[in-house]
Parts: C-alpha cells; sequence; structure tokens
C-alpha cells in the first residue's frame, strides 16, 4: 500500500515488485492517473480522516505485507510548524499502517528532521521489531528528509 502516492512514481515501482501475483493500492488526496493494470487501485483518501482506514480494508483482498508513506504537509516557510505536521502525518500512517498491516509486515514512512523526530521513531519501535533511520542517496544533502523503516510488525499486546 502506497499512502500518499501521486504521482505514482511508488506505486509503479511497488507494482515491478509484486509483479502480477501482488496487489498494489496507492492513496493520496488527489485523483491520481490510473494505472491500468488489474493489480492496482488508486483511490482518493487522506489519511488524517477518521474512516480512512476502513475505507482501506474495503479495497485490500487481504492484510497488506508493506505500507510506504510519503506524505507530506503543504510546506509553509516555518520550520517548526512544517516539522509538527509532517510528524503528525507521519502518525496517522503509523496507525493506518499497524490497523492493515499482516503480522511481521514492514512500515516505511517519510519525516522530516526535528525535535520531534527522536518521539516518533520511540513510537514506531514500540509496533516494530527493527527500526532504522534512512537518508536515500538521491535526498539532496541539506534536505532535512529522512525515512523510518519499521520492519516485522509484532503481534499486537492484549
Amino acid at each position: 500500500m502506497d499512502l500518499g502516492a501521486a504521482p505514482g512514481g511508488w506505486t509503479q515501482a511497488s507494482r515491478r515488485i509484486v509483479d502480477s501475483s501482488g496487489f498494489v493500492l496507492g492513496i493520496d488526496l488527489k485523483r491520481m492517473e490510473p494505472i491500468d493494470l488489474p493489480n492496482v487501485r488508486t483511490v482518493i483518501g487522506d489519511v488524517t480522516d477518521s474512516q480512512v482506514t476502513q475505507n482501506i480494508r474495503e479495497f485490500l483482498p487481504r492484510s497488506a505485507d508493506v505500507v510506504i508513506s510519503d506524505v507530506s504537509p503543504n510546506i509553509s516557510g516555518i520550520w517548526e510548524l512544517d516539522h509538527a505536521r509532517q510528524i503528525d502525518l507521519a502518525r496517522q500512517s503509523l496507525r493506518i499502517a499497524t490497523s492493515v498491516l499482516r503480522q511481521r509486515g514492514n512500515f516505511f514512512v517519510k519525516v522530516f528532521q526535528g525535535d520531534m523526530l527522536n518521539d516518533f521513531v520511540k513510537e514506531v519501535k514500540q509496533h516494530f521489531s527493527f527500526v532504522k533511520l534512512i537518508k536515500p542517496k538521491a535526498s539532496r544533502a541539506k534536505s532535512s528528509e529522512l525515512y523510518v523503516l519499521g520492519m516485522y510488525l509484532r503481534q499486537p499486546r492484549t
């Protein structure tokens, strides 16, 4: 599943990985150009909407193996505000991921560096057995953009 999927690059890359045997669901606020393949679906959805998880479940044929989240706020230029908005979107993505992933599923989410990042990473560690911060080589050196990788969703505590 690809949250913040527009314009569709990660959705298409995911489709190549799963080939014809898997299913890819792309979700974004904006309408995306449809990907004309039987195992790819793109839908309009807002990760901050409390109903979105239920809507996602209706589209998924089974629990997801992976949730990718590249959601990003509209940048205001006020760093503290942009960072807080990004972390909130990452938390919303984490909430969705822990609701739709299969046990031992994986999560990959964009974040911005800042004072709220460590607390978010701690939250991810509560749900996943392995957590790592990643700075892609394609990212500009001065960019504050990072990704948090959470692998092996733990069984929910009862």
